[in-house]
């Protein structure tokens, strides 16, 4: 009796990552919770989050970073109200996207925007947590995640709503503009790109 060859594996066959594994648990952790059917500009929640996770990986932003943004309004935001998981829920969310890209979905969710915002780039840059009421100094990688997910998450709405780009996108373009430090260069021309009139 010979021993039968292993079945070949296709060339164009792409290996499943540990990454690849955590975005498809997360996306079904986002469709549990209803992203697939609560209404977002551009079509549903989870479309919107789906498009933020590829302009990230467009910018070559590490994996933990892109999981972030796909379930970057787990919690809710300062600008987008419904919550899909209470904060009690975090360490579901955990279980699903690992620590770290948990801490920067919080993190984000957390962000008090109009204190922090135009303290980013202060000398002493501070961070309030409207959940908490807390402010603290995130670290510089910490502001440069944050600034990556906001230019991905905004411009993903600039480009979708022209009513929004308009209204907002001079105040977009100010706050990336001051933002640039942070940013990756393929961000900011993507946020020159899209936001100037």
């Amino acid at each position: 009796m010979t021993d039968e060859p292993a079945p070949a594996t296709p060339a164009d066959a792409t290996p499943v990552t540990p990454a690849a594994h955590a975005a498809h648990a997360a996306r079904q952790l986002l469709r549990d919770l209803g992203a697939e059917t609560l209404d977002h500009p551009g079509g549903t929640l989870l479309a919107h989050l789906e498009r933020v996770r590829r302009q990230l990986a467009h910018w070559h932003a590490r994996p933990v970073l892109q999981l972030a943004g796909l379930c970057h309004a787990l919690y809710g935001t300062d600008g987008f109200a419904p919550v899909l998981l209470p904060l009690a829920g975090r360490a579901r969310a955990t279980a699903v996207i690992g620590t770290e890209a948990e801490s920067l979905v919080y993190l984000y969710a957390s962000c008090d925007r109009s204190t922090t915002y135009r303290a980013l780039t202060d000398r002493s840059p501070r961070f309030r947590d409207r959940f908490t009421g807390h402010t603290f100094t995130p670290t510089r990688r910490r502001r440069e995640d944050f600034a990556e997910l906001t230019a991905a998450n905004e411009l993903d709405i600039a480009r979708i709503d022209e009513a929004f780009r308009a209204r907002h996108g001079a105040a977009l373009l100010n706050l990336f503009t001051r933002l640039g430090p942070l940013l990756s260069p393929a961000a900011r021309r993507d946020c020159t790109l899209t936001l100037t009139p």
